[in-house]
């Protein structure tokens, strides 16, 4: 049922983005607009993350994701019902979609650290590197699925209907959470006042230099490497591919996550764990140096396709330090640094690629993003030697 959630919230939200991107563009044809998309993802996650994770390790970690899954589907519900009223966007702007993307956020904000513990929970940590292995490859094979189908559902049958199956698989996903047989309320820690509890979460992350240098890379690698949030400008105005082009490109980091996950559900913990990181961030950086320089839709599919190949591997030795180094009691609020420091860093990202594409142009921002992901893999590697040296996990 879990699995079931996640692959069905995933497809949801990945439409969503897909067509928010491609209406606030299409309104606007302003590259500012779509970063202030991240932006106003971005504000809730870094305002409240902390509170939520708090949350998550004192309340059973179900029905918290439960209630803020629900508290999606009534945001894709808003926008659905935006696009049913003729003109509204001629006559409001895009500042409405605005709002409802950040009351979004405050959902998603809550029902990350929930539902990351959870999925903790729900196995033994001796198998929580091939669980994360799997529950990676499940989210990535659905943004295959949903980008693509928000792409052909735009280009062919409009808005409405996109946002009517976004509805309808976010209401899947709440049903699945529903049915999961599982409702323990965390316990191993002591009842502390929640300043005290934030700052437990911190302090143990701040504490533990092989975790923090793993999120500080991912950080600030995905803050630069925003070239996603660009791609309605890739598709419409360089590579003009249409929406049903977007729906590729936006599924193509997917197809080569899946790809890798899939390969990494199979096989022992990676050795060298650490130099392997390193590598991996590394090779994201040229895909987007590449990606913003090419002017072909087939080779710009297989470069972001390679990007989410060494992005997936990231992605599976951060979560599983996380998950084999953090005491249970403690999953809900590290994995709410987690969010900031990931998470946010996605949307924050998306507006730093959004501004500098007003300051600097399209292409030349997204080859500087590409170029500062390789200046901080170096200056990490130098500064995070714990992180260097870190040989197999999990």
């Amino acid at each position: 049922m879990y699995i079931i959630s996640l692959w069905a919230l995933t497809i949801a939200t990945q439409i969503q983005a897909v067509v928010v991107g491609w209406q606030v563009y299409s309104v606007t044809h302003d590259p500012l607009s779509l970063g202030l998309v991240g932006l106003a993802e971005a504000l809730p996650f870094i305002a409240v993350a902390l509170y939520a994770g708090h949350v998550a390790d004192r309340r059973a970690r179900r029905p918290v994701a439960l209630i803020s899954t629900a508290g999606m589907l009534l945001c894709a519900l808003a926008l659905l019902i935006f696009t049913l009223r003729p003109g509204f966007m001629m006559r409001h702007g895009v500042w409405p979609i605005y709002v409802v993307i950040f009351a979004s956020g405050i959902a998603r904000s809550f029902a990350r650290p929930a539902s990351t513990a959870l999925s903790a929970e729900l196995v033994t940590r001796d198998l929580y590197s091939n669980s994360i292995a799997w529950r990676s490859s499940t989210w990535q094979f659905a943004a295959v699925v949903g980008p693509a189908l928000g792409g052909l559902l735009y280009g062919f049958a409009g808005a409405t209907s996109a946002y009517a199956v976004d509805v309808a698989l976010m209401g899947v996903s709440a049903i699945a959470l529903a049915l999961i047989g599982h409702n323990a309320v965390p316990s191993g820690g002591d009842p502390v006042p929640i300043g005290e509890s934030l700052r437990l979460g911190l302090r143990f992350v701040f504490g533990q230099p092989v975790i923090l240098g793993a999120m500080t890379l991912d950080l600030f690698s995905v803050l630069f490497g925003g070239a996603v949030a660009l791609l309605p400008i890739f598709a419409s105005d360089i590579l003009h591919a249409g929406p049903q082009g977007l729906g590729v490109l936006r599924a193509a980091p997917a197809v080569g996550s899946v790809v890798m996950g899939l390969y990494l559900a199979h096989r022992p913990p990676l050795p060298r764990a650490g130099r392997t990181l390193f590598i991996c961030v590394a090779i994201f950086g040229l895909s987007m140096i590449a990606f913003g320089l090419s002017r072909s839709l087939l080779l710009s599919f297989a470069i972001l396709t390679i990007s989410g190949l060494a992005d997936n591997v990231s992605v599976v030795l951060r979560s599983t330090l996380v998950q084999t180094m953090t005491p249970e009691h403690l999953l809900g609020r590290v994995a709410a640094v987690n969010q900031i420091f990931i998470g946010s860093s996605n949307e924050i990202g998306a507006f730093e690629s959004g501004v500098a594409a007003k300051l600097m142009g399209t292409v030349p921002s997204v080859v500087f993003g590409g170029a500062m992901t390789l200046i901080v893999v170096a200056l990490t590697a130098w500064r995070s030697k714990a992180l260097r040296e870190l040989d197999t996990i999990g």
